[in-house]
């Protein structure tokens, strides 16, 4: 027979384990010496202790998950628990229990921290939520539209809370951003209905002065030609593929009649060269607006240089190409410059894509008022089947949004 602190073999190989509870059977060594069945066993619990030492250092030095480290310390504790080796397995036994104290102890920080950041990330979207609905009422198209689309950026990066939090403030978020792009479709639908209007009047306007281009009642007919022009500017512009055939045409019978005062009216050649030297200093008066920097200036300070221009007068036939290009050009770009904001604006494309947005909107907010209902009945089945589609419908809602927001503020 063989012994040693921890463990002996008996006469008929039969190896135990010295416990607090008395000895317990290691396992059966026939194959050799009781030194040998002594020894591999102390292996088995040298190997034990390595295992241990490994499983202690991850749990301290890297984020091993409570459930990882529970499973590894279960193995563990089955292998000594079931005396498979020979040592000091109580030893053994305290150090799993210390690890198990250490990782309960981390599984409850990890609890605490993830409860922390779920409240962190409520009170995040609810001053999402908050400053949405205040965009909702904006009527600074482009800068709460640029908002919004960061809204929704940083919506994205918040974890999610509970299904129903989560939604309840989602259903508000999004609604404020429905609300907000209804109100702009509503605000450039009106611009457009504007611009229709203004085609009309400019239409009659043009009818009326080609059919006055052919009088020669001179003062009473540029007298007309003058209250027409006034109209034409009281008129606001037109959708762009009208505005310049509609101003050719009207300017051109203007032309026409004024041409033909104009070679009846030769002697006015002097009265009219001094026009054009006045006419001159206010075309370089309007060429010092260019280039355009401020619209809403230019196009002031334009209004009143036209002003006096128009008051000014007729210049020599041969003169007028020249000095009234030199102002057509300096309208033409502030025109510009209005069309340029007003392509930015891209009201068509806006309203087809916002009637798509209200449509998804529409039913996002009915299928939440069949899942509310379901919920209310008891029927949890048919609310989670519903609440299924409903995240299909706010993931186009969610495309259809961003496409909208591409069209700017």
């Amino acid at each position: 027979m063989s012994s040693d602190p921890w463990g002996r073999v008996d006469e008929t190989g039969t190896v135990y384990v010295r416990t607090a509870d008395g000895e317990q059977v290691v396992g059966s060594w026939q194959a050799g010496t009781p030194e040998e069945a002594l020894a591999y066993f102390e292996r088995k619990y040298e190997g034990l202790v390595v295992e241990i030492d490994l499983l202690e250092r991850r749990v301290r030095t890297t984020d091993l998950s409570a459930k990882d480290a529970q499973t590894a310390i279960d193995h563990l504790r089955q292998q000594v628990d079931e005396h498979h080796a020979v040592g000091d397995l109580a030893t053994l036994g305290k150090r799993l229990d210390a690890l198990v104290a250490v990782v309960d102890s981390r599984r409850e920080e990890r609890r605490a921290a993830k409860a922390r950041q779920t409240d962190e990330a409520r009170q995040s979207k609810e001053k999402l939520v908050a400053e949405a609905e205040e965009l909702a009422a904006s009527e600074q198209w482009r800068v709460a539209g640029e908002r919004l689309r960061a809204l929704v950026d940083t919506w994205k990066g918040l974890p999610r809370l509970d299904r129903k939090t989560d939604d309840e403030l989602w259903h508000r978020f999004s609604h404020a951003r429905s609300a907000f792009s209804k109100r702009r479709k509503a605000h450039f639908a009106s611009l457009d209905a504007q611009r229709e209007d203004s085609r009309k009047a400019k239409e009659k306007l043009v009818a009326e002065a080609e059919s006055l281009s052919g009088s020669t009642d001179w003062g009473a007919t540029a007298a007309r030609y003058r209250e027409l022009m006034q109209d034409w500017k009281a008129a606001g512009r037109a959708q762009r593929e009208h505005e310049d055939d509609l101003w050719n045409r009207f300017r051109g019978a203007q032309d026409v009649f004024f041409q033909a005062r104009g070679e009846v009216f030769a002697e006015r050649d002097a009265e009219q060269r001094e026009n054009l030297t006045r006419k001159e200093e206010l075309a370089a008066e309007a060429e010092k607006l260019l280039p355009v920097t401020e619209l809403k200036a230019a196009r002031a300070a334009f209004r009143g240089i036209n002003e006096r221009w128009e008051a000014i007068g007729h210049v020599p036939r041969d003169a007028r190409p020249k000095i009234e290009g030199r102002m057509h050009a300096v309208e033409r770009a502030i025109q510009d410059a209005e069309e340029a904001e007003w392509r930015r604006t891209n009201p068509e494309a806006r309203a087809r894509a916002a009637g798509l947005t209200g449509q998804l909107q529409d039913a996002v907010d009915k299928l939440q008022k069949q899942i509310d209902q379901a919920r209310a009945a008891g029927n949890t089945a048919k609310a989670d089947k519903l609440g299924r589609e409903l995240e299909g419908r706010k993931a186009l809602l969610d495309q259809a949004l961003k496409g909208l927001e591409e069209f700017g503020g």
